[in-house]
């Protein structure tokens, strides 16, 4: 019988701990080694602490590193949280230095002025990959088989794996870097900054053409550094790892592939070192109850108030949805349609897109949807976009937009809404049309990446597609439309619909099975 894997995961994110998660990677950070545990493998989740995760109750301190960082030693603090996760196998850890909460405690990734971007976190998660680097080289772990980077925030630990001559055990583990995002980078000078390559480590000699941006060859790339040294790279999801390799724009489409990486990725293809393995979804967790409209609008309201009160002065988007919300407690809506999700380019670049007939396609969803119903549609993130969705929510009796992020809330709008909106212009796998599903909720998704891989159009939810971004606003509007006319008038087939997304199962134990047999063999 084989010694079960030891592996160590190291990511910017981890569910697993309170407020440790921020978007997907949270979701698998917490998720992944439940179920590797599950078939036999010791694994160990490492993220930063930022301040706050070491002060955990029941943490203990294992070990201090000394780490060469900006020419100095720096003292970083190793400690393991107390229960770590539910389910044998599972430890979890943290590291703490007072860079990781550059941006305040508790905050994971922080907002950089446009022309320093990624500067504040680079150099954040540049000490981090460093104390991750001399944690294994010390074995804090035992013996690592297998060490799982995930995304830009941990590719520099491949590259003092390549370059940094101290790392002779680091260079004996098989390395695995999964791509969540391809679209953020990290990129940032190779010099001539603090926030740069040689600003973090002065003495380390490196070859600048391999860890390079492919259009900006003066700056390190750590998400190429990444998919060039990992002996695996892994994208999550069958159909985002075809995407990736073709060029940014296919047929004006406007999706995004490659990043200016497709080059590399579709090298690693070559190489038979990329990998498409869809992301799993947790089915063994209580569902969250079905809300009374009474009772979620009440929810809403509450958390409304709380962002209100946090916030001076008052955000327009809260003074709006405030007087949205008061004027709907006056009705029930027929369907509630719902979006969960960071408001951003790719995920909401299409509501704001002009369709055939001239109009945001927002405005000719909300159009269609007319007094049946309402749309609730909660995130933050890109100020431009927020700026339309307030604009929109003004205009719009039956649209609100909720500015912010509460777990809470997101959990009552997948189980108590009538057909969920993901028209994401690309989607690496996504978390959240399969937590939609799993509430028995349908969705109306672009058929592009893991949203492809999971939703089929007349089955479990809609889909939607076109060859270019006019196309694909008007047809999202219009299969928005269709759908609802559905509901309206085929009550039958609308629950078959209800039953089939409740049914469909996206499982860990099929996802880590392709781990265990392609990424880590």
């Amino acid at each position: 019988m084989s010694e079960p894997l030891n592996i160590l995961m190291v990511a910017a994110e981890n569910g697993a701990l309170p407020g440790g998660k921020v978007g997907g990677i949270g979701d698998v950070v917490r998720e992944a080694p439940q179920a590797l545990a599950q078939n036999g493998c010791q694994v160990t989740v490492v993220t930063p602490a930022y301040g706050v995760f070491h002060r955990l109750p029941g943490a203990r301190r294992r070990a201090v590193l000394q780490v060469d960082f900006r020419g100095v030693n720096q003292a970083v603090e190793l400690y393991e949280i107390a229960g770590g996760q539910p389910g044998v196998g599972v430890r979890q850890w943290v590291l703490e230095h007072f860079l990781f909460s550059s941006c305040g405690e508790g905050v994971i990734y922080c907002d950089d002025l446009p022309e320093t971007p990624f500067a504040t976190d680079a150099s954040k998660f540049a000490l981090f990959c460093a104390a991750v680097a001399e944690m294994v080289e010390q074995q804090h772990c035992g013996a690592l088989d297998v060490l799982h980077l995930h995304d830009w925030h941990a590719a520099l630990v491949l590259l003092l794996r390549r370059f940094d001559p101290g790392f002779e055990v680091l260079r004996s583990i098989r390395c695995v870097f999964s791509i969540h995002n391809l679209a953020l980078q990290g990129v940032r000078p190779f010099a001539g900054h603090p926030s740069s390559l040689h600003g973090w480590f002065p003495s380390l000699r490196v070859d600048a053409a391999l860890l390079a941006d492919p259009r900006w060859s003066d700056c390190l790339n750590p998400m190429a550094a990444g998919i060039r040294l990992a002996d695996a790279v892994h994208a999550v999801s069958p159909t985002y790892a075809r995407e990736i390799v073709l060029p940014n724009a296919v047929q004006g489409r406007g999706y995004h592939g490659g990043e200016g990486l497709e080059n590399d990725l579709a090298q690693a293809q070559a190489d038979e070192r990329l990998h498409g393995i869809l992301n799993g979804c947790d089915y063994d967790a209580a569902l969250p109850a079905r809300l009374q409209w009474s009772q979620l609008l009440l929810m809403l309201q509450g958390q409304l108030l709380r962002w209100a009160a946090a916030q001076v002065p008052l955000r327009s988007a809260h003074f709006i949805a405030k007087a949205r919300l008061d004027l709907w407690a006056r009705r029930v809506p027929q369907t509630l349609i719902t979006s969960v999700g960071r408001i951003t380019d790719q995920k909401a670049q299409l509501l704001r897109q002009v369709d055939k007939h001239g109009r945001p396609a927002l405005q000719g969803i909300l159009e269609a949807l007319g007094e049946r119903g309402v749309y609730i549609y909660l995130g933050s993130g890109d100020e431009q976009l927020e700026d339309f969705l307030t604009e929109i929510s003004a205009r719009f009796d039956n649209f609100v937009f909720l500015r912010g992020y509460s777990d809470s809330v997101s959990q009552a709008l997948y189980a108590s809404g009538d057909l969920f909106l993901m028209p994401s212009s690309f989607e690496p796998c996504g978390i959240s049309q399969m937590l939609a599903m799993r509430a028995a909720q349908p969705c109306l998704v672009h058929r592009v990446g893991g949203l492809r891989d999971t939703v089929s159009d007349g089955v479990n939810g809609f889909v939607f597609s076109g060859d270019s971004l006019v196309e694909q606003a008007t047809a999202l509007v219009e299969t928005f439309a269709a759908a609802l006319d559905t509901k309206d008038r085929d009550a039958k087939r609308w629950q078959q619909l209800r039953d089939a997304a409740a049914a469909q199962r996206f499982t860990w134990g099929e996802s880590i099975g392709g781990y265990i047999e392609r990424l880590y063999g």
